[in-house]
């Protein structure tokens, strides 16, 4: 499981790599949704574990 510290990190770098990719192939592309969606995967574990524990 990862920690919330390591969690926040890789939300930010997969943020960073949706908004480059938006930029180049724009909002409705392939790439674009798969990395949405792993976008939301991520804030959905940071979301459990940050405010299910209390932490």
């Amino acid at each position: 499981m990862l920690k919330s510290n390591e969690c926040l990190e890789q939300i930010e770098l997969k943020r960073s790599e949706l908004i480059t990719i938006v930029e180049r192939n724009g909002l409705s592309s392939h790439l674009a949704i798969q990395l949405s969606q792993q976008l939301d995967q991520l804030l959905n574990i940071y979301h459990e574990k940050h405010y299910k524990t209390g932490t």
